[in-house]
C-alpha cells in the first residue's frame, strides 16, 4: 500500500476516466519458496481540480496552459399566469469575461434554442488568466439585473464532478428541476459531469436573501465549461 501511494502518478497530458498501469514480476518463474520481485506503476485519472484553481463562487483560474470550450446546457427562466398556466421561457443571456476582459454575449435565446453539442466559446488560457461568466434575462422590454462572477454574489456558482448543486434543498427532487438538468445529476443529487468539466449555475430571478425559496434552483442559466491540457 506504501509502495501504491508513493509512485502515485501525477496529472497526466492525456485526460484517463479511469485508472491505468501495469505490473511486472522477475523472474517469471520462481522455485517453491522463493519470491519473485515485483514491479509495478498507476495513474490515476486526472480531474480537473489538478489543474484549475476554483475560487468561490464563480471564477476559474487555470494552473497551466489549457485549451477550453463553453457550452450552453439550458436556459431556465420561464413566465407564466398566477395559476401556473401558460408556462412559457424567457429570452436570456450568457456572458463571458477572459482574464479580466469586458464580459461578451456567447448566448441569447429561450431555452428552445439552447443545442448543448454547440460550442459558444473556445480559447487557451495560460497559467493565472482567469474565467468569469454571467447572465440576465429580457422580459416585458427590459433587461433584469446582470449577475457575475465578479459581482459579488452567491447567484454565480461554479461546481465539479461530485459537488451538490448550490440550493438549500435538494435541487434532484425538487418540483422546479427541469430536464436539461437532470442528465447532470446522479441518484444521489450529486453533479455527474466529466473529470475535466466544471458547470456553471446562475441563479437570475431571485437575490442571496431569498436562497431558501422554492423559485431559488440556479438553472436559469446553466453552461459547461470543458478544460484539455494544451500540448
Amino acid at each position: 500500500m506504501s509502495l501504491l501511494l508513493t509512485n502515485r502518478a501525477k496529472a497526466q497530458t492525456a485526460t484517463l476516466t479511469a485508472p491505468v498501469g501495469w505490473l511486472t514480476a522477475s523472474p517469471g518463474l520462481v522455485r517453491a519458496g522463493l519470491n519473485p520481485t515485483l514491479k509495478w506503476n498507476i495513474t490515476y485519472p486526472s480531474t480537473v481540480i489538478d489543474y484549475v484553481d476554483i475560487v468561490p463562487p464563480a471564477i476559474v483560474k487555470p494552473l497551466q496552459k489549457l485549451d477550453y470550450q463553453i457550452r450552453v446546457l439550458g436556459a431556465g427562466v420561464t413566465t407564466s399566469n398566477s395559476d401556473g398556466s401558460n408556462l412559457a421561457f424567457v429570452p436570456t443571456e450568457a456572458v463571458f469575461s477572459f482574464n479580466g476582459g469586458t464580459y461578451n454575449r456567447i448566448f441569447y435565446g429561450t431555452n428552445s434554442s439552447v443545442n448543448p453539442s454547440t460550442v459558444v466559446a473556445s480559447g487557451t488560457a495560460t497559467a493565472g488568466q482567469t474565467l468569469r461568466f454571467g447572465g440576465r434575462y429580457y422580459y416585458t422590454g427590459g433587461w433584469s439585473t446582470l449577475y457575475a462572477s465578479s459581482t459579488g454574489t452567491n447567484n454565480v456558482r461554479t461546481l465539479v464532478n461530485g459537488d451538490f448543486p448550490p440550493t438549500t434543498y435538494p435541487l434532484a427532487t425538487a418540483p422546479t428541476l427541469e430536464n436539461f438538468i437532470k442528465p447532470y445529476l446522479d441518484a444521489s443529487g450529486r453533479v455527474s459531469i466529466g473529470p475535466m468539466d466544471v458547470i456553471v449555475f446562475m441563479e437570475l430571478t431571485h437575490t442571496d436573501a431569498q436562497n431558501t425559496q422554492q423559485g431559488y434552483d440556479c438553472q436559469d442559466m446553466v453552461l459547461l465549461v470543458t478544460f484539455k491540457p494544451k500540448n
